[in-house]
């Protein structure tokens, strides 16, 4: 009868610096690596750095542009499975985060957590001017406009980025930009938008229309931005004019600047008071 030995116990690989234990020698260099920044995968573009490469690599498609993975339903594509699986939801209308309170779901954890404070009544959105504080992010952006002086009865905010709408269609054309979602889709081509109008331009593609000519010389154009640049060969290179005075500029920016200059002074100590106290 062969000789039975006693198992050795098992041994785990501890943290020099905070006392985590690994079973795997690979998983103990990993974790190092979170507590020596110098080492950690740095993005060469903007400077980020992470605990690992794979979430570099990860990071990296925000400057590339690459979205390896494709809605199988609207041809929507993502940088990450994680978002691609949430933004399934939208045609599956899966509600898998549930509140233990009332008998709301929801789709994403991030509306469960807002709505779980109309419960709690906490309120982590606080006014930098009058000092009021509100649950969500949009209550405090409509808010802030009865500071700026804009009809807070005119705005429709956007939940994801705060940005704020004068009609529910212009809303809702916006919350495509963060879902993905492309409902308009090229007959010829296949290629989805998420706009109509961006669709018709497209088409001028197949079509061949220019619907845009210029005014001096005939040439025309499928879109009104090649026009204006076309313009500024008969306009000494400056094709954004001023509708209040006589002058004109190279590039749409300075003229949104220019227009400042003929604001009433109120209206600019308003304007430079809600940015100055205002945490974007």
């Amino acid at each position: 009868m062969p000789k039975l030995t006693k198992a050795k116990p098992f041994s785990r690989l501890s943290c020099k610096v905070c006392s985590l234990s690994f079973k795997k020698r690979v998983d103990l260099k990993k974790h190092a690596q979170t507590h020596t920044a110098d080492e950690r995968p740095t993005c060469n573009v903007c400077g980020s750095s992470f605990a690992h490469k794979p979430y570099l690599r990860v990071h990296m498609r925000i400057h590339t542009g690459e979205k390896p993975f494709s809605c199988d339903v609207c041809k929507s594509s993502f940088t990450t499975n994680a978002k691609l699986q949430e933004h399934k939801r939208i045609h599956t209308g899966e509600k898998p985060y549930s509140c233990e309170v009332c008998t709301s779901t929801f789709a994403h954890s991030s509306s469960l957590k807002v709505h779980m404070r109309f419960h709690t009544a906490e309120k982590p959105h606080s006014c930098q001017v009058c000092d009021s504080s509100f649950t969500t992010k949009s209550d405090l952006t409509r808010h802030i406009t009865i500071h700026t002086g804009v009809d807070p009865s005119s705005c429709h905010v956007c939940d994801v980025c705060n940005y704020s709408f004068k009609t529910k269609a212009e809303l809702k054309r916006h919350v495509r930009t963060h879902t993905g979602e492309k409902p308009f889709a090229c007959e010829i081509c296949g290629s989805a938008f998420s706009q109509k109008p961006t669709l018709s331009k497209h088409m001028r593609i197949h079509t061949g229309e220019k619907p845009y000519s210029c005014e001096v010389c005939g040439t025309a154009f499928r879109g009104k931005p090649n026009l204006i640049r076309h313009m500024g060969i008969h306009t000494d290179g400056k094709p954004y004019s001023c509708e209040v005075c006589d002058a004109s500029f190279a590039k749409k920016g300075d003229l949104q600047k220019h227009m400042f200059t003929h604001m009433s002074e109120e209206s600019q100590q308003m304007l430079f008071s809600s940015i100055k106290n205002y945490k974007f």
